[in-house]
């Protein structure tokens, strides 16, 4: 999903014509949901209720205390317990990076600099944070406020407070957050590392890396290498790498994975196709090996999914 998308993606999340760096949303669901990616960091704080999430470190559990942390392009997905509701804050990957370039200016040069420290301290791209209740508690009446001034759609006029809103939330969840000097879990291979900030004020989104996003989107099923990707949109395979991961913070192909992926748990959702022929539409001949892949990014297997009932976020 992009910038713009996950901006319009539902009644819970943010609308279009709306675009601000911060919003927040409050909903209570009561069926299993997603896998969705959206292309912005999302904090998610659990405020009644249980659910199972499951995302690249598996399943787990969270209730009342627990605070989510997804980087952006991260799939994940929840089955709740009988119902669980959320505050959701969705935040603009630039704006995280203005602020930790800030955060260090002490030593970091500008915010290509910053882009490079991002990638080097924050390595695990989902993350549930256990706040407990108490001190989850005290972000409550912030969040209510998030909300209620997002749902105003004026940004501009309430942009100090959200930002004063925002910055309280952060102070409280930040010593929570793991960061790491090195990479040294396997949820912080390449494939699945958290999308770095694009800084658009500088750096414009490359027009071909936009349109092999579209076509690894509109057409998963075939069978696509770099060469082939890079014939369709002119670039040289290693000059399309390099802007694609610069735009997506994956290589192409690890991003038709995560497309791969939602098109099948989609499929399993929505028709009665088998999941070896789910897998075949979606253009994974090998069920083991589309299993695998499924797994390593929704954290369940294709088979489980389907029990689960999930609905579209």
């Amino acid at each position: 999903m992009s910038a713009s998308e996950s901006r319009r993606a539902s009644s819970s999340g943010p609308e279009a014509g709306t675009y601000a760096p911060v919003i927040a949303r409050t909903r209570t669901v009561h069926r299993p949901v997603g896998p969705m990616a959206y292309d912005c960091v999302k904090i998610i704080v659990v405020r009644d209720g249980s659910a199972f999430l499951f995302s690249e470190f598996g399943q787990l559990p969270v209730k009342p205390g627990d605070v989510i942390l997804l980087g952006a392009n991260v799939l994940a997905g929840s089955e709740p317990e009988g119902h669980i509701t959320v505050t959701t804050i969705y935040i603009d990957t630039d704006y995280v990076l203005d602020q930790v370039r800030w955060q260090y200016a002490a030593f970091l040069e500008d915010r290509l600099d910053a882009q490079g420290f991002v990638e080097r301290i924050y390595t695990e791209p989902a993350q549930i944070l256990r706040l407990g209740e108490d001190r989850a508690g005290m972000l409550m009446p912030w969040l209510d406020e998030m909300v209620a001034l997002s749902l105003k759609r004026d940004f501009a006029r309430d942009y100090l407070r959200m930002q004063a809103l925002w910055f309280q939330i952060a102070y409280v969840i930040a010593p929570f957050i793991k960061v790491s000097p090195v990479r040294v879990s396997p949820s912080q291979r390449a494939h699945i590392r958290p999308t770095l900030p694009r800084d658009r004020r500088f750096a414009p989104l490359r027009v071909e890396a936009r349109q092999a996003a579209a076509l690894l989107r509109e057409h998963p099923a075939r069978v696509w290498t770099l060469e082939k990707l890079a014939a369709e949109v002119h670039p040289s395979p290693s000059r399309l790498s390099s802007v694609f991961v610069e735009a997506y913070g994956k290589t192409p192909l690890t991003f038709l994975t995560m497309v791969r992926a939602e098109h099948l748990a989609m499929l399993l959702r929505e028709t009665d196709l088998t999941v070896g022929a789910a897998m075949q539409r979606v253009g994974w001949r090998s069920r083991s090996h589309g299993t695998r892949l499924f797994r390593e990014y929704v954290g369940v297997t294709p088979g489980y999914y389907r029990t689960m009932g999930a609905q579209p976020v």
